[in-house]
Parts: C-alpha cells; structure tokens; sequence
C-alpha cells in the first residue's frame, strides 16, 4: 500500500477503541504537580467501556514527591438534559446495583439529611493530621460513619438521590427488561448557570446551518431544501456530518428530522424532534398490534415519549429511544436491537438476568413475526407523539387516542414552570 493511501486510512481509525489488552500505549505528556509545583508525567489513553461510552482514562504520577492522581473523564455529546435518579434501598440486592456516576453527579441520602456536591467526592490526602488538629470535628464525622454503615443493615427502606446535570448517571436495573419498582428516574431542563458549568453556551453560529449558496436563510428555504452541518459522531468522535430537513407528517404537524452518518465507523443515527414546540395537553395513545397490517403504521416518538407493552411487562423511558420518525415494527425492532446489545446490565455475568433477557427477546421475535398480539402505548406528556390511523373515514377500533392535562411533575420535566408565557 502506498504511503499516501495508509495516511488516508489511519485517518478513518475511530479515536476510541474498545476497552482491551490489545489497545495502544497511553500519550506521555508533562504536567505540573500541584503538590511540588515540579513536573510530573500524566498518561493519557482514550478508550470506550464496553455498553457504555468513550472515555479519557488520565494518570498522573510526580518522580519527584509522590503524588499520584487517577481521573476518569467523559468524552462525547452532552445529554439535552439533567438527569434525576430516586433509588430506594429495600433489600441487599439494592445495595449491589452498578452505578456509574460523572464528575457532576450529587448524591443524597434523605434520611440522614446528606449530601456529597458534585465535583466534591475525591478523597482528601493527610487525614492523620487533619484528625489531630480538630478532635471534636473528628468525634463528629466518626458518629456519622456509624449511622452510614447502619444503613447497611437495612432495617428500613431508604432513599438515596443521585442528580446529575450533564445527564451521565446510571443505577443498574436487576430485573432488566422489566420495568425497576424501586427506581424512578425523571429529567430537568438546565439552568444557564448548570449549562455554563458544563461549557454549553446560548451563542450558536447560524452561518453553520446556511445554504453555502445564498446569503439570506428563510423558512422557506429549510422545507425545500436538506441542510447539512459539521458535527462529531457519538459513537468514535471523528468528525462526520448530520443532514436535517423539516417535514410534515400528514394529519399531524410539522417535525424537524435529523440523520448522522459516519464514514468512519459505519454509525448511523436519525432523530426527530417536533417542528411546533410543546402542545397544550400531554397526549397517551394507545394501539393494538396484531399483524402485518398494523406493522406498516406510522409512528412518531417524541424525545419526550415513554412507551410501554403491558404485555411483555415493558416501560421504555423517553431517553432510551430518542425522537423516532418509524414505523409500528421499526419501533418494535429498535427496542429488541437495543436489549440484545446487552446495555441493559452493563458489563453484568449473572447468568439469571442474561437467561431472562434472552426469554424476553425471544418474545419480541414472536411479536415481530406475527405470533404473538401486543399492546404499544405511547405517553407524550408534551403532546408531539403520533400513530397513524389505518381508518380513511370514521373510527380505527385498534387505535385509541386520548389527550390529558400535565401535572406539576411532568411540567417541571419539560421546563414549563420556570417559563414566562404571558406579556413577554
């Protein structure tokens, strides 16, 4: 091969690589000790954790006076919004979850009125002294230590909080693909002071979404024409392009439809969001699937929707799916291909969980072939979902269609309550 076509394809590599042996030597780079104010040696290694994401493993060691420092950072897009998980302990089992947490992760503890901030979990050094020099305050955090490990024992239920606003925390669900009873998770739209914490800015550069060909940019010109902008692919980082148009779905509304493909490492992604904002009521629908007739049917799933098959004891989050423009099999299909990935218990060998995970699978197949009858319910508390109905005049009796008010809770998720919407 020549040495100009080498160059080319080194440069389609992804920049992270699984998690392996076989992975190449970390980058050597000097840096200042803040112990010492001496230079040290930090190694640095881009990798990905196996069903989770692209991470930069740093390791920084001072020859010098010791000091040693390991961090893991999170490489990738950052999640559209924060994430809150309200885990409540009842058994053993609760306390052996995998978590995995970021750098802006809190973590409460209702019961004893404790909380660790983000970015404030590391372990201080020289703790010996620090104990000498305040016994009283010492005597206190031992008294705490005592009432942390009684939680261990479990006497009651209690509740621990993790917050996260980058939207990067995860608690294992044990009983995986069934839905988590001691689990609730719920989103918050950031603050700008959160989004300025995490380098997100309100400035964007528009010049990025223009036709290269005009000057001027109308709405006119975004229905006729496919746009095209840089970005990064979320499965390697290298960079590639993603394609949005905006499109009107027939007997609904308007929805803006974005695809990502990469040349690098073949990922491909397409995600819909709704073109009108946020409806006056949250709407549910509800469908029943039971053969080949109903496969064919439009579906539009929100970023906002949560869907559900009672049958198969079922809840998909809205987070888990993403904005969908697809059909009632494609739905049906996107959720297997997502549980026979194995996300769902990390990097979990409990043979139990894996055997129950394959039954359930297979059950999708039989849906998915025409053998079995099921019920997909979509709830869209912002109202942008939609199922088309197979009914030219009158009624679809296997579609049920039914709008409803928000409550508080659901309004906090979608940002609503914060948000001026008279003489503005």
């Amino acid at each position: 091969m020549a040495e100009e076509d080498k160059k080319i394809d080194d440069s389609k590599q992804p920049i992270f690589l699984n998690l392996s042996a076989d992975n190449p030597e970390t980058v050597l780079t000097e840096s200042l000790c803040g112990n010492c104010l001496k230079n040290g040696e930090t190694r640095i290694l881009l990798t990905k954790i196996p069903h989770y994401k692209e991470i930069v493993l740093m390791s920084f060691n001072c020859p010098h006076c010791g000091n040693e420092n390991n961090e893991i950072q999170k490489s990738g897009i950052i999640s559209d919004k924060g994430i809150r998980i309200k885990l409540t302990i009842t058994t053993e089992k609760d306390l052996n979850r995998q978590v995995v947490k970021s750098d802006y992760t809190s973590i409460k503890i209702p019961k004893l009125d404790f909380e660790i901030p983000a970015q404030s979990q590391k372990g201080e050094q020289d703790q010996p002294r620090r104990r000498e020099e305040n016994p009283e305050i010492a005597i206190d955090i031992d008294l705490f230590l005592a009432k942390l490990r009684g939680l261990k024992v479990i006497d009651e239920p209690f509740d621990i909080i993790f917050e996260d606003i980058s939207g990067e925390v995860y608690v294992e669900n044990p009983n995986a693909p069934h839905p988590d009873r001691n689990c609730k998770i719920s989103h918050f739209v950031r603050s700008q002071a959160q989004d300025n914490l995490l380098g997100i800015y309100s400035e964007y550069n528009n010049e990025l979404l223009k036709p290269v060909d005009k000057d001027e940019f109308t709405y006119e010109d975004m229905q006729n024409e496919v746009l095209q902008f840089p970005t990064n692919c979320p499965e390697c980082s290298c960079p590639c392009s993603t394609n949005m148009k905006v499109t009107k779905i027939p007997h609904f509304k308007e929805v803006v439809i974005m695809a990502t493909n990469c040349d690098s490492c073949g990922h491909r992604t397409n995600e819909v969001k709704s073109g009108s904002g946020i409806e006056p009521e949250g709407v549910r629908i509800e469908i029943l699937v039971k053969g080949k007739d109903d496969f064919g049917r439009d579906v539009l799933k929100s970023d906002t929707c949560s869907m559900e098959i009672p049958e198969l004891d079922l809840e998909v989050g809205p987070a888990a799916l993403g904005g969908r423009f697809t059909t009632v099999e494609g739905i049906i299909a996107a959720t297997r291909e997502q549980l026979s990935c194995g996300s769902a218990f990390g990097d979990s060998k409990d043979s139990e969980a894996v055997k129950r995970m394959d039954d359930f699978i297979a059950e999708l197949d039989k849906v998915l072939n025409g053998e079995r009858e099921v019920t997909i319910i979509l709830d869209d508390p912002a109202g942008n979902s939609y199922i088309q109905s197979l009914a030219d005049v009158g009624c679809d009796e296997r579609l049920k269609i039914e709008k409803y008010t928000r409550n508080e809770e659901q309004n906090e998720e979608l940002g609503l309550n914060d948000m001026k919407v008279e003489n503005y």
